[in-house]
């Protein structure tokens, strides 16, 4: 299965983090684009001053651990497409220009479903979509829950725990059922 990740499912850290691990166990192939990792590094200078550059080397480092996954699409495509919010053209010429299976995303009145079937893709939100494929792999998923809660603990200096990390994270469903 191929996702396009959104902006919004690669930061903050703890979803891009679950999504990521996932990824690598080989549950799907991850595709973004340039646009997404600049929405990416300027969402995160935004919320912190000096964070730009820190996600710019999370991004480098995604990159040279995904070499493929960057897509590439013309100003042609972007401009025969449609969406209610226009800012979000080129998340939709980077899913199809991948070829992607669907779109993982948060926001899911930006993604009409029938302009998606249209294209041949389909919206995945990214709790429903780990908590699901905990259901048929709890092991992969658990896995990869423990090693993302290790390294918040480890980097915050926090003692979390799975339920509170995953539900700050927006990640309710899973939290539950990883509880």
């Amino acid at each position: 299965m191929k996702l396009l990740l959104d902006t919004c499912v690669l930061y903050p850290t703890v979803m891009r983090e679950m999504l990521l691990g996932v990824a690598d166990a080989g549950a799907f192939e991850p595709f973004w684009s340039a646009e997404i990792e600049g929405e990416w590094a300027h969402t995160a200078e935004k919320h912190e001053r000096g964070a730009r550059a820190f996600a710019e080397g999370e991004i480098a480092l995604l990159n040279a651990r995904w070499p493929n996954a960057r897509v590439r699409y013309g100003d042609g495509l972007k401009a025969r497409l449609w969406l209610p919010d226009a800012n979000d053209i080129h998340v939709l010429a980077a899913a199809i220009s991948g070829s992607a299976d669907a779109i993982i995303t948060l926001n899911k009145k930006d993604f009409p479903p029938q302009i998606l079937a249209e294209e041949g893709l389909s919206l995945l939100d990214p709790d429903a979509y780990l908590r699901g494929l905990w259901a048929a792999q709890p092991e992969l998923v658990s896995g990869v829950a423990s090693r993302v809660l290790a390294k918040a603990q480890e980097l915050s200096g926090q003692d979390w725990d799975m339920r509170g990390l995953l539900k700050k994270a927006r990640l309710p469903r899973l939290a539950k059922a990883l509880s």
